[in-house]
């Protein structure tokens, strides 16, 4: 594991969000958004309404902004963020995960818990110095971004999709120069 469970969960869930503007747009209804709400382990309030629906699908932007961030921008955008958000950071323990930091009330509003989590994790990417480990596809034909927690770094593209459509690609460049 890289970072702690909680960061990495966090930043799934961040990439995830964020590319889910891509085409085809995913996270479309309530029902879509209360999988993610569950997927990604997410605790306290969730309305479950399109008013959440389209305050998450708002975040968008601004998360895939943070992730695919040079270090200095990372920053200022995380310190924008939890200052914006009024985070209060503070451990709890709750289902299956042991001592962890929350910086928002539980009923606070889904989104504003979307966006304090996301900061929060990447706090431990700026300090690890490890922004290398987000970027955005391979895939020339893709903009999606790409979290890499494997322990060799080794991923390039944002799905699996993604990386078919490019070693068949490259297979056949292959068979054809030969």
């Amino acid at each position: 594991m890289v970072f702690a469970h909680d960061v990495e969960l966090a930043l799934q869930a961040a990439v995830v969000l964020a590319n889910s503007a891509l085409e085809p747009e995913t996270l479309t209804s309530p029902e879509e958004l209360s999988q993610f709400f569950t997927e990604f382990a997410y605790t306290g309030r969730h309305d479950g309404d399109r008013a959440e629906l389209a305050a998450v699908q708002a975040l968008r932007g601004e998360l895939r902004d943070l992730l695919t961030a040079d270090r200095d921008h990372a920053v200022t955008l995380v310190n924008r963020m939890l200052d914006e958000e009024r985070a209060l950071p503070q451990l709890v323990r709750h289902d299956d995960f042991d001592w962890h930091l929350h910086a928002t009330r539980a009923d606070a509003p889904w989104p504003s818990r979307i966006r304090v989590e996301t900061a929060m994790a990447m706090i431990d990417v700026i300090r690890a110095d490890e922004l290398s480990r987000l970027g955005v596809c391979a895939d020339d034909d893709c903009e999606g971004v790409v979290l890499d927690l494997s322990r060799n770094r080794s991923r390039r593209f944002c799905s699996t999709a993604c990386g078919n459509r490019n070693a068949v690609a490259a297979y056949r460049a292959r068979q054809a120069a030969g």
